[in-house]
């Protein structure tokens, strides 16, 4: 019986990209936030780790070096970071800011999530 060979194309299709999108305006709200901080040198710092109600849980903070296995994202000038670790479970996700009549804060569009949280804060893959 041969072998059958799955496509390349068909490959890529299920593998997401190794990239962080990053809308305009979380851009826009990162880039307010650093300057209420005084430092232009910041960069947003995501992070991906084990914990909260799903399994996996994001963090935010600013952080003013990348490291060696960091990958940095910009958007309109605006720097994001996230470790090599992360961006395995971040490839292909989006940071949004969102401001509706509930409250604003950001988001994140993650095609690799499964299932997440009510409030978005964890997820499952």
């Amino acid at each position: 019986m041969p072998d059958t060979a799955i496509p390349d194309s068909a490959i890529a299709a299920e593998t997401p990209p190794r990239i962080l999108g990053v809308s305009d305006s979380a851009a826009k709200r990162v880039a307010f936030l650093i300057e209420q901080e005084g430092n232009p040198a910041l960069m947003l710092r995501l992070t991906v780790s084990g914990g909260g109600c799903s399994g996996f849980q994001y963090g935010f903070g600013f952080d003013d070096t990348a490291g060696e296995d960091d990958h940095v994202f910009e958007k309109n000038g605006t720097r994001i970071v996230t470790d090599d670790a992360s961006l395995d479970l971040l490839a292909g996700a989006t940071l949004d800011y969102v401001e509706d009549l509930m409250g604003a804060a950001f988001q994140i569009k993650n095609p690799n999530a499964t299932a997440s949280c009510g409030c978005g804060n964890s997820f499952a893959v």
